[in-house]
């Protein structure tokens, strides 16, 4: 089983992915963590990243496309992969259904967060405070938020379409939202 995890930043992608993860015995795919460790370690993927990140824009397809597939060539005995914080568009979701097709394999299910701005902006702002991350400010949320309106609902239209959307409110006590995304896996 394959899943992507979508929603704006600040939705609790991070937060369900780890529920998820735990529950189906799924390796974890977070780009985002994959770049902040590129980031922590000074690789050469690294420093280009961090300069991408902290203009508020995304890393290039073929930077996370590399990283992707470092990461399923590590983990060749996982029952199945959540990826969280990728795609991010449809020009990267076809290159998932490629990469997909090339390991003879699919994407099972889609599940969108859905957050409204307000809530998103209060979330990051103390989890910036909280976990200290520099993308984590106001000027850089609303840069954030601008592209991934622009870039990534898109997406949502190319999954709708594929059929493989389902979509959550991302709003509410955790395990109430974990429990609807339960229910739309357990399904599958």
């Amino acid at each position: 089983m394959n899943l992507v995890l979508l929603g704006p930043p600040g939705a609790g992608k991070g937060t369900q992915a780890n529920l998820i993860c735990e529950k189906y015995k799924l390796s974890h795919l977070s780009t985002g963590d994959l770049l902040r460790m590129e980031i922590a370690n000074k690789s050469e993927i690294g420093v280009k990243a961090k300069q991408i990140i902290d203009e508020g824009k995304l890393v290039s397809n073929d930077i996370i496309i590399s990283i992707i597939k470092s990461f399923f060539n590590n983990n060749k005995n996982s029952s199945g992969y959540l990826l969280d914080g990728f795609p991010r568009n449809t020009e990267q979701a076809k290159l998932l259904d490629k990469l997909m097709l090339e390991l003879e394999d699919k994407i099972s299910c889609v599940i969108q967060l859905d957050v409204e701005e307000k809530h998103l902006k209060e979330r990051i702002l103390s989890r910036g405070k909280e976990e200290g991350r520099s993308d984590d400010n106001e000027k850089t949320l609303l840069k954030r938020l601008e592209t991934y309106f622009n870039e990534t609902m898109p997406l949502i239209k190319y999954y709708e379409e594929a059929n493989l959307l389902k979509k959550v409110i991302g709003v509410g006590e955790i395990m109430h939202i974990n429990q609807s995304i339960n229910s739309i896996i357990d399904h599958l």
